[in-house]
């Protein structure tokens, strides 16, 4: 039977860790599974909720800090220094897994050696309400090559795990080590394709894996300040990634290429859009226009570069009238073209 062992950080979420830990203690048969959950430094009753379930079950340690790490150094502590198990995963204490999910991804990670994590479709909920039904039996499972998936995030600019739904080859964690501190937003998708990097990548088919919580107190931002801010954060992790394995990328500059064209069309398409909504007031327009100069010196060659500019000329006023008319200039520039020309002709 295999072994996991569960990291779960906790600050602060001390009302949720009772049912974050009996998804893992109670509803994954078929692996012999270990629990941590560190507390760090929170200022409400968490260490006693944690303590409490640790007094009523041998699988549960609890670590306490006495002053806060914050959550990079916990990650850390719980991965590098405590799991032992054959693999290990990282729960966040308002997340909760999905029945089976840690026996299906141990399944995949036992059949193939060579997948160092496996991950599978996490079901994301609203804080305060009902749990979504999730699937529990899996209709199949895929290896990618590690290589074609980590090139696949630096085209798509972005990755394509929440995180809960991760179970990592303990081995190979130790091997690439913990989560970079200096990607405090980015630290996920960075350590996915490090990860990918040194093995392939275990998917769980039919099944979801992990339930994601959505409220107020998630790391992921919302506001438009914070996007610009995870866009400069995907950026330094592609670029670590290939500080960190670019020996073993033998394609290096064309992935570097590809992850800066596609964020610096991120940051263009956020900046028209901007006009199209009416909210360039609010949307720092010519900070995500200097973000894709910064990604990309051709910029201005881009289809969303020319898409800002003539709405630009349009002016901030009356494009929200007119944006049912524009269409995006990526997804068919020519009749974009000819939708501005009409409008040009008739001296706006």
């Amino acid at each position: 039977m295999s072994t996991v062992s569960v990291v779960i950080p906790c600050y602060k979420y001390g009302h949720f860790l009772a049912d974050c830990v009996r998804s893992v203690l109670d509803e994954q048969p078929g692996v012999d599974v270990r629990v941590l959950i560190i507390d760090d430094a929170s200022p409400d009753d968490s260490a006693d909720v944690a303590r409490a379930l640790a007094a009523g079950d041998p699988r549960i340690e609890v670590r306490v800090h006495e002053r806060n790490r914050g959550h990079i150094a916990t990650y850390n502590e719980g991965l590098l220094e405590w799991a032992d198990g054959d693999y290990v995963a990282l729960l966040s204490a308002d997340d909760r897994l999905v029945p089976g999910a840690l026996a299906r991804s141990a399944a995949v990670l036992d059949a193939h050696p060579e997948a160092g994590f496996c991950y599978g479709r996490p079901l994301r909920f609203r804080h305060g309400g009902p749990l979504p039904a999730a699937r529990t039996r899996a209709t199949g499972s895929v290896v990618y090559p590690g290589q074609w998936w980590l090139e696949r995030r630096f085209r798509e600019g972005t990755g394509c795990i929440t995180s809960p739904e991760v179970v990592v080859r303990t081995a190979l964690q130790r091997k690439v080590g913990g989560y970079d501190p200096q990607l405090p937003h980015a630290g996920d998708i960075e350590m996915w394709m490090r990860l990918a990097a040194h093995a392939d990548v275990g998917y769980v088919r039919g099944a979801d894996q992990a339930f994601y919580r959505v409220h107020g107190n998630n790391m992921s931002t919302t506001d438009f300040g914070g996007q610009l801010d995870d866009l400069r954060q995907r950026l330094v992790a592609f670029d670590s990634v290939l500080d960190k394995c670019g020996d073993l990328l033998p394609q290096a500059d064309a992935l570097s290429l590809a992850a800066r064209t596609r964020l610096a069309r991120y940051a263009l398409r956020r900046a028209y859009r901007a006009y199209d909504r009416g909210r360039t007031d609010v949307v720092p327009v010519d900070e995500l226009v200097g973000f894709a100069a910064q990604c990309l010196p051709g910029y201005a060659e881009l289809g969303e570069y020319r898409a800002l500019l003539r709405r630009r000329r349009v002016g901030a006023r009356a494009m929200p009238y007119l944006q049912p008319l524009v269409l995006s200039a990526v997804a068919d520039r020519g009749r974009e073209w000819l939708w501005w020309k009409s409008w040009e002709r008739r001296g706006i």
